[in-house]
């Protein structure tokens, strides 16, 4: 089925997009050649890490780098980061992520509106994290966003989609993938994001935290690859109330 995945002008076969936040080099051999990933996020953090272990060394060159501006708590911080990301040799994509609160990791939408378009405007491929919120995704939109990332649930909770009902308005209203960002913990919860109409998935803690991290990267690929054909095929009727045989039930006898 030829139905990619256009982020910036670029097709992409695979809609599962790791994030490396909780990074080893086990995560990402299993996210790319058991899950298929062809985008990983990165923390510019992380290209500075000794040179035993640098995450850069460990990624293939077909796949494609989506730095984020992890750390930032401000519009002005993460225009910085993202920056120094694009001189350092990381692209032009680039995932906003700005957060002043600690404890709950939730986004600061208004700072991400900023930093989006400024960015923007500066030809980098925007990716902002954010609170699904539809005033603010149009923000995002009319900033010059190739795409939202509304979060599904605090991040490396684990707890599927807490939000379901606000990134589905994002997904009707919204012309722009939307790509579900945050608190997926299971391959279930990443097909039925698929099935709302999202455009891609974005997982780390629930395949970093896997008993099988392979298996988990492959069962999630799978998952997403499901997803995305059921949405794309047309779901089933649903009935509000009572039944409907499959089969007639007159003349059965006869």
């Amino acid at each position: 089925m030829n139905d990619p995945l256009i982020l910036g002008g670029r097709e992409f076969g695979s809609r599962f997009i790791l994030g490396s936040g909780k990074y080893n080099m086990n995560l990402i051999k299993a996210a790319v050649e058991q899950g298929g990933a062809e985008i990983i996020t990165l923390a510019l953090r992380r290209a500075n890490t000794q040179e035993s272990e640098n995450i850069l060394d460990h990624i293939p060159e077909h796949v494609t780098l989506l730095p984020n501006t992890s750390g930032a708590r401000n519009a002005e911080e993460a225009v910085r980061i993202a920056k120094l990301s694009r001189a350092m040799g990381c692209g032009d994509f680039v995932k906003v992520e700005i957060m002043r609160d600690a404890k709950y990791l939730f986004p600061d939408n208004q700072e991400t509106v900023k930093a989006t378009e400024i960015l923007a405007n500066e030809g980098f491929v925007v990716l902002p994290y954010m609170n699904p919120d539809l005033n603010v995704a149009r923000d995002l939109q009319s900033a010059g966003a190739a795409a939202v990332m509304p979060l599904a649930a605090p991040i490396g909770s684990n707890k599927g989609l807490a939000t379901r009902e606000m990134i589905q308005i994002l997904i009707d209203e919204i012309d722009l993938p939307i790509i579900v960002d945050a608190g997926i913990g299971k391959p279930s919860q990443a097909c039925e994001a698929m099935e709302m109409g999202a455009a891609a998935v974005m997982a780390n803690t629930a395949i970093a935290t896997a008993g099988n991290i392979p298996d988990m990267a492959s069962a999630f690929k799978l998952a997403i690859e499901a997803g995305r054909k059921a949405y794309l095929t047309g779901m089933g009727r649903v009935l509000a109330r009572g039944g409907s045989s499959s089969d007639p039930l007159t003349g059965f006898l006869r």
